[in-house]
């Protein structure tokens, strides 16, 4: 059985002397406290999903991630609290023979059937460039299956994200609306759920998203919402040197906060998210007066 979520998440005012001497206001919007086993923005997406595959008659999930997936991890617990099977094509094959870090642990306790790919076949598998692994060959491999795609962005994932402005009661032309971005699925929701006046503000986690990312929100607005959105925007200035890295810098800088405010920050995505609104504000680019909800997506790696 899953465990209910916590909604709505907490807000929390955030009192920081770099955004107080820009006269920028900053909220936390606690999303990494939503659920247990599937936190943060894992929990928005998949309820969806989640509902779909149960009312389609689907016995088994399959899905893709990195070695570090907290969407493998969250696909696997939710999976497994509902008595799904639930598949996870991991890329790097030659993670195939190593030790299990923690993170690829903690999907296979949930159930979760591992199988590593080369990069080539992960892409292909993925969808993103065409060849022999790809949605026939996953269906001739695992059988029927839901298939999730690579970070649980899709459709259904951008209307679940679209009850984070709708649990911000007073949001106005002031408000800004941030969450970092790796597939887009989170900012797509939450640009999609805001009301006239009020922004969405993504800072992209990857390098060399610029085009790609903006194609693939105005996608998921299409094809969740009918129709496409022009109140967001995406930074991909602050993404730190590329998926998963965290120099050094951005660790000290994740270190103080939590220092400051006592609130754990997650690295790879919260981190740069945090930073990038702090960096901005300092440089004059929100206008006095404005209103941040940063959403705290995710909690930190346990190792």
């Amino acid at each position: 059985m899953l465990e209910p979520a916590l909604l709505p998440t907490p807000l929390v005012d955030c009192t920081d002397e770099v955004f107080a001497r820009a006269g920028v206001e900053l909220r936390l919007k606690r999303d990494d406290l939503l659920h247990p086993s599937v936190p943060g923005n894992k929990w928005r997406k998949l309820a969806p999903n989640l509902a779909a595959a149960v009312e389609q008659g689907h016995t088994r999930l399959l899905t893709f991630g990195g070695a570090y997936s907290t969407h493998l991890r969250a696909v696997a617990a939710a999976a497994g609290a509902l008595g799904l099977e639930s598949v996870g094509l991991v890329r790097g094959e030659e993670l195939a023979d190593r030790p299990r870090n923690w993170s690829l642990r903690a999907a296979e306790r949930s159930g979760m059937r591992l199988e590593f790919l080369t990069r080539a076949a992960y892409r292909e598998a993925t969808g993103r460039v065409p060849g022999e692994y790809g949605p026939q060959a996953l269906q001739r491999r695992w059988g029927p299956c839901l298939v999730l795609p690579e970070g649980g962005s899709n459709a259904l994932a951008a209307v679940g994200a679209a009850a984070v402005p709708a649990e911000l009661a007073d949001l106005d032309g002031r408000d800004v609306v941030c969450c970092p971005v790796g597939t887009g699925g989170t900012l797509a929701g939450i640009a999609a759920g805001l009301p006239p006046g009020a922004r969405a503000l993504g800072v992209a986690v990857l390098r060399g998203g610029e085009g790609y990312l903006e194609a693939e929100v105005a996608r998921l607005h299409r094809a969740g919402f009918g129709r496409e959105f022009d109140n967001w925007r995406i930074d991909h200035a602050h993404h730190g040197g590329g998926y998963g890295k965290v120099p050094p810098e951005l660790a000290a800088f994740a270190g103080e906060f939590e220092r400051r405010h006592g609130i754990p920050v997650e690295r790879r995505y919260v981190a740069k998210l945090l930073a990038a609104l702090a960096d901005l504000a300092g440089a004059g680019a929100f206008p006095r007066g404005t209103r941040l909800t940063a959403v705290v997506t995710g909690l930190p790696d346990p190792e």
